[in-house]
């Protein structure tokens, strides 16, 4: 599923912006078909533009019958009545998305017998300074076993002790979710943690849900402004 909302708040319409004679959101559909990872592939959107953009290439698209604040909850509307097990939300404005990532993601759930974890996502290590102090740049920290203790726009750990080594982790907005934390999520209102960061993933930690975080090293771009746009279009070549 590929949460596409056309009103972004730092950057409206970016997922119609042209990316190297196609739009933002064509390429990330595209990248994510060909990764032949999915029985199906849908982008649920608010917009009649993104709807027929997506129609018109071929590509299978699903109209939000509600209003949501965030992709969780457009995706959760989508499913909720499908006969699926496993749902990866691939965000629109990534569309450097790559197999590698992908199936690691799938992985966890396939080794997870016990069926222990929620969900799963990606991170990535930080070395910039000024992207780990960047706000739009989220920031998480996990325990021993991998799996989040909390996401921040802050850097977190915040290094005072100057002597210890810190690492930084990017969260990548890519999940695979079970259908069931994924409705939970759905049902459940949102609390003053998710409400401060205006990160959702906090929500199924707030409820006690296991996230697994999964680490790459693929940074990739994610188009927030137009200035990604830009570097965007430079990687593309």
């Amino acid at each position: 599923m590929i949460p596409a909302r056309y009103g972004a708040t730092r950057f409206p319409a970016k997922l119609m912006q042209d990316l190297s004679g196609k739009s933002v959101i064509t390429r990330t559909y595209e990248a994510t078909k060909a990764t032949q990872l999915f029985n199906e592939v849908f982008v649920v959107t608010d917009s009649t533009i993104i709807f027929e953009e997506i129609e018109a290439i071929g590509g299978k698209a699903i109209m939000s019958i509600k209003t949501h604040e965030c992709g969780s909850d457009r995706i959760a509307e989508a499913v909720e009545f499908m006969d699926v097990d496993i749902v990866v939300n691939v965000q629109g404005d990534e569309p450097f998305i790559e197999i590698e990532s992908l199936k690691k993601l799938i992985q966890v759930f396939k080794d997870d017998t016990s069926s222990q974890i929620d969900l799963a996502s990606l991170m990535v290590q930080l070395k910039d300074a000024e992207e780990i102090k960047n706000p739009n740049t989220v920031k998480v920290i996990t325990d021993q076993e991998n799996c989040a203790l909390y996401f921040s726009r802050s850097p977190i750990p915040y290094p005072r002790d100057k002597s210890v080594e810190t690492k930084y982790y990017k969260h990548k907005g890519i999940y695979a979710f079970r259908k069931a934390a994924l409705l939970d999520f759905y049902h459940l209102p949102m609390k003053a943690l998710e409400a401060s960061e205006k990160i959702e993933c906090i929500r199924y930690l707030e409820y006690g849900k296991r996230i697994k975080m999964v680490e790459t090293d693929v940074q990739g771009i994610e188009i927030d402004t137009p200035e990604d746009l830009e570097r965007a279009k430079k990687l593309w070549k």
